[in-house]
């Protein structure tokens, strides 16, 4: 499996954070609540959270946009 060992992420990491994301933004967690650090694995986990709250906003039309 391909790492970047400079940067400490690997895809299995970048996908994790994405579901991880993705989970806190439909259970309602604010997205600057983002448990990662270094810019790749967050975007990943950003990227998580605007899907799953534009999921939501999709499930739930009239729901306010959580987007900070």
């Amino acid at each position: 499996m391909a790492r970047d060992i400079k940067l400490g992420w690997d895809v299995e990491s970048l996908n994790k954070a994405y579901r991880q994301g993705y989970m806190a933004s439909v259970m309602g967690m604010p997205r600057e609540r983002c448990p990662y650090r270094g810019e790749v694995v967050i975007a990943a986990w950003e990227a998580g959270w605007e899907d799953g709250n534009d999921a939501l906003q999709q499930e739930q039309p009239g729901a306010s946009d959580r987007i900070a």
